[in-house]
């Protein structure tokens, strides 16, 4: 077992990927304007081109997580980040969107193994009571790769432009790989080496495993969708201020995510409950994201205090990973993260082009610079979708059973 300080630096190396990754992920959504004008698209080809990233991400946590349980996280984790590193440099220098493509799923594949990689290293050297705070402080560190994504990187962009941005974020993947392997090392017994379908046809025979992939995706698809992509555009055409403004402005929604996160998983330890919690948040969320998709005329503080909301509920989605550990037994927690984060993340590849294609649907023809310009009301009835998907959430709640603690 390693001891305290070792444990700690292996569970920063694997959390600060999930940074790294998430910053990865969002980074399309302060380059709308340049890629679009870049590549000559529209809308929903312009959701397809961000979300590939989930196209490779949300499929691949069923074999990470089999994989984690069966091989240990270190040489797992290293590689992922030396891909996407690659992916970033393919996306810096793409001369076609065909290529562009490719280097958003190398992106996604090399990302998706950060998560439950960083979940694997907390299950493997710490106890479980602290596993849902050490989950939200994951989640945490990563939201504040989204808050990074956003402002900071968008005036990267402008200094650099896309490509520059983009050949610098795969400088600090190839430092992070090396990092990773220095650091991490695996907890010596914990791979099992057990059939990799016997460990999911547990996880999947156990209707509180889905009832948790739902109400993980019903929580992060407004975050992945509308702070990750769209609300940077939204709030330009609903307030008439400028990108960092309103890049600011959207950015509340992770730093909502990122204190809130640790504090949903420290307030469920303590409490020792999970449903509650999950239900709660869940109703506020929802409500918030209603009130900045269907009420006109909010004031930019109002906007800004109603996305800090939604993502400090929102993130109540730990739990769902806390929830589905209890549930399941030892041994076959790899598998159960990998299909919840499956949903978790496939909110992304659905929602992302879903809302590009309804914007695509009450375009009026407006072109700035070679790329679409979309209406407020045209934005507010294709975001509709994300309250709707919340309010998801709360039924998985309410069918939810309280989990055994361990």
């Amino acid at each position: 077992m390693p001891t305290p300080w070792r444990a700690w630096l292996a569970w920063t190396a694997a959390a600060v990927f999930f940074f790294y990754a998430f910053v990865l992920r969002v980074s399309p959504s302060v380059m709308v304007g340049e890629l679009m004008a870049e590549f000559q698209v529209g809308g929903a080809v312009f959701g397809t081109l961000s979300s590939l990233y989930f196209y490779t991400y949300a499929p691949l946590q069923l074999p990470v997580g089999i994989m984690m349980d069966k091989y240990g996280p270190r040489l797992m984790i290293s590689i992922a980040i030396a891909l996407a590193a690659l992916g970033s440099v393919l996306f810096a220098f793409a001369p076609t969107l065909e290529i562009a493509y490719l280097a958003r799923l190398l992106i996604g594949f090399g990302s998706g193994f950060s998560f439950v990689g960083a979940l694997t290293v907390s299950t493997q050297l710490f106890p479980p009571a602290r596993f849902a705070m050490l989950a939200g402080l994951v989640q945490g560190l990563g939201i504040l790769g989204g808050i990074a994504g956003q402002a900071p990187l968008g005036i990267v962009v402008e200094h650099l432009s896309w490509r520059g941005a983009m050949g610098m974020l795969a400088a600090v993947g190839a430092v992070l790989a090396v990092a990773a392997w220095l650091a991490i090392r695996d907890r010596v017994g914990a791979a099992t080496g057990a059939s990799p379908m016997a460990g999911l046809k547990v996880v999947a025979a156990n209707r509180e495993t889905w009832l948790c992939a739902v109400f993980g995706l019903a929580k992060t698809a407004p975050m992945l969708t509308f702070g990750g992509l769209w609300a940077v555009p939204f709030i330009m055409a609903a307030h008439g201020v400028d990108r960092a403004t309103a890049a600011s402005l959207s950015s509340l929604l992770f730093l909502g995510w990122g204190l809130g996160a640790p504090f949903n998983g420290w307030l469920s330890d303590r409490l020792g409950r999970r449903k509650a919690p999950m239900l709660v948040s869940s109703l506020i969320a929802t409500s918030a994201m209603a009130t900045i998709v269907g009420v006109h005329g909010l004031s930019l503080t109002t906007t800004g205090v109603l996305c800090f909301v939604n993502g400090f509920a929102s993130c109540a989605m730990v739990l769902a990973f806390a929830a589905v550990r209890e549930h399941n037994p030892p041994g076959t927690t790899g598998a159960a993260y990998g299909l919840v984060n499956t949903f978790v993340v496939g909110s992304g590849a659905v929602f992302q082009p879903l809302v590009g294609w309804l914007l695509d649907l009450g375009w009026d023809g407006t072109l700035v610079a070679g790329a679409r310009v979309y209406a407020e009301d045209t934005y507010r009835a294709a975001l509709w979708t994300l309250p709707a998907v919340s309010a998801v959430g709360i039924a998985a709640a309410l069918l939810m059973r309280e989990p055994p603690r361990p």
